[in-house]
C-alpha cells in the first residue's frame, strides 16, 4: 500500500487542498449575511476531509474492477433515478433528492461516473479503431440517454445537459469517424437554432404549455437567456444582480467578507450555485483567474496521466472526468456573467453541497487510481 502511495499525483492531491481552504472561507463569507447558514463552512470542511477519505480509498483500489462491473453499477444507477419518483423530495420545482436523516443525497450526482464508468467500457472494446455508427454510436448513446431523459423530465436540464457532454468528450477521443462528427454538429447546431426560433416566435404558447405542466422553472430560465425582453423581473433577477456583483468588484475587489451583492436576497444560493458572485465581488478580476489558473492546472495534470495511459479504458475514464469538470467550471462561470442561461450547476470544488464534492473526490481518486495500476498494466 504505501508504494501506492508513492505513485499518487502529490501534485493534485496538493491543489484539492488549495481548494478546501477557498472554499471554506469562500462559504463561509457567503452565509456571512444570513444567520440560517451558519455552519455550512464547518460543514464544507467536513465534507472535505470525508472527501480526502474517499479520494485515497478509490485511488488505491484498481479501477479495472469497477470496469469490469459497470453494468451493476449503471442498473443501480438508473433504480436509484427510477425511485425518486416515490421517495425523492421536491426541491426548488425539482424531485431530485432523497431526504436521509442528517443529509441529503441526489442521485444525478452518482450517475455521472456511472455513464464514465460504461460508456469507457464500450469504447475500449474499439482499442482505438475508428467507431462504427450502428455497433458503436448507437449502442453508446442509448447508455446515456436513458438517465439523461431520466433526470431531464425531473426536471434538472443542467445535470442532464452534463451527461452529453461527457458524451461528447469521450466520443470524440474514442475516435469518431469526421463524417460522424459533421452530423452530430449539424444536428446540435439545428435544435439550437429551433430552440431560439421557438422561444422568440411561440413566447407566449410556449409560456402557457409549460406553467400548465409545472415546468414553470425551465421556461424562465431559457427565456431570461434566449429572449430577456420577453422574461419577467423576477426571473431576470438573478442573472442581473450576479454581473453586477461580479463587476463592482473591479480588479482587486472590495475585500474578503466585505462584499454587499452577495446577500441571498440579492443573488440567490450565494454558498452553492452563486459562489462565483462571492469570488468576483470580493476577490476582483485577479482572485477569479487565480482560481481559473488552479483549474487550469488541476484539468492538465490529469490530461497527463490519460495521455501516459497505457489502457485506453483509463484514458477514456479521464477524459470523462475532464469533460465533466470542465463544462461545470464553464456553465458556472458563464452563468453568473452573462454568456451561460441560468443552471443549478455548482462550481466543482468550491460550492457547499456534500454530494457533489464528494462525488467529485471519487472522480479524482478513479484517475490516480488510472496513474497508480499504469506500471502493473505494462508489466502484465
Amino acid at each position: 500500500m504505501l508504494n501506492k502511495f508513492k505513485k499518487l499525483d502529490w501534485g493534485i492531491v496538493a491543489l484539492l487542498g488549495v481548494f478546501m481552504v477557498f472554499s471554506t472561507l469562500l462559504v463561509r463569507s457567503a452565509i456571512a449575511p444570513d444567520p440560517k447558514f451558519a455552519g455550512y463552512d464547518g460543514r464544507t470542511l467536513i465534507f472535505y476531509i470525508v472527501g480526502f477519505v474517499v479520494l485515497f480509498a478509490t485511488s488505491i483500489f484498481d479501477y479495472r474492477l469497477l470496469l469490469r462491473k459497470h453494468w451493476y453499477w449503471y442498473g443501480v444507477g438508473l433504480l436509484s433515478l427510477l425511485l425518486l419518483y416515490p421517495l425523492g423530495a421536491e426541491i426548488n420545482g425539482a424531485k431530485s433528492w432523497y431526504n436521509f436523516p442528517g443529509f441529503q443525497f441526489q442521485p444525478a450526482e452518482m450517475v455521472k461516473i456511472v455513464v464514465i464508468l460504461s460508456t469507457a467500457y464500450l469504447l475500449g472494446k474499439r482499442d482505438g479503431d475508428p467507431l462504427r455508427f450502428r455497433s458503436d454510436l448507437l449502442p453508446t448513446g442509448f447508455v446515456v440517454f436513458i438517465p439523461f431523459l431520466l433526470v431531464l423530465i425531473q426536471p434538472d436540464l443542467g445535470n442532464a445537459i452534463i451527461y452529453l457532454i461527457i458524451l461528447v468528450g469521450m466520443l470524440w477521443i474514442g475516435n469518431t469517424k469526421y463524417t460522424h462528427v459533421i452530423i452530430g454538429l449539424g444536428a446540435v447546431i439545428g435544435a439550437l437554432v429551433l430552440v431560439m426560433v421557438l422561444f422568440t416566435s411561440f413566447n407566449q404558447q410556449i409560456h402557457d404549455y409549460l406553467y400548465s405542466h409545472n415546468k414553470y422553472h425551465w421556461y424562465e430560465r431559457i427565456n431570461t437567456f434566449v429572449d430577456p425582453s420577453q422574461a419577467s423581473d423576477d426571473a431576470k433577477h438573478q442573472s442581473s444582480y450576479a454581473k453586477i456583483a461580479v463587476g463592482s468588484g473591479g480588479l482587486f475587489g472590495d475585500g474578503y467578507m466585505q462584499g454587499q451583492l452577495k446577500n441571498n436576497k440579492f443573488v440567490p444560493y450565494p454558498y452553492s450555485d452563486s459562489i462565483f458572485v462571492v469570488i468576483g465581488e470580493e476577490f476582483g478580476f485577479v482572485g477569479a483567474s487565480i482560481l481559473l489558473m488552479l483549474y487550469f492546472l488541476l484539468i492538465y495534470r490529469m490530461i497527463l496521466i490519460a495521455l501516459q495511459c497505457y489502457d485506453r479504458r483509463g484514458s477514456y475514464i479521464i477524459v470523462g472526468v475532464v469533460s465533466m469538470f470542465v463544462f461545470q467550471i464553464f456553465e458556472n462561470v458563464g452563468m453568473m456573467i452573462g454568456l451561460m442561461p441560468i443552471t443549478g450547476i455548482t462550481l466543482p470544488f468550491i460550492s457547499y453541497g456534500g454530494t457533489s464534492l464528494l462525488l467529485n473526490m471519487f472522480s479524482i481518486g478513479l484517475v490516480l487510481s488510472i496513474k497508480i495500476y499504469q506500471e502493473k498494466y505494462e508489466v502484465e
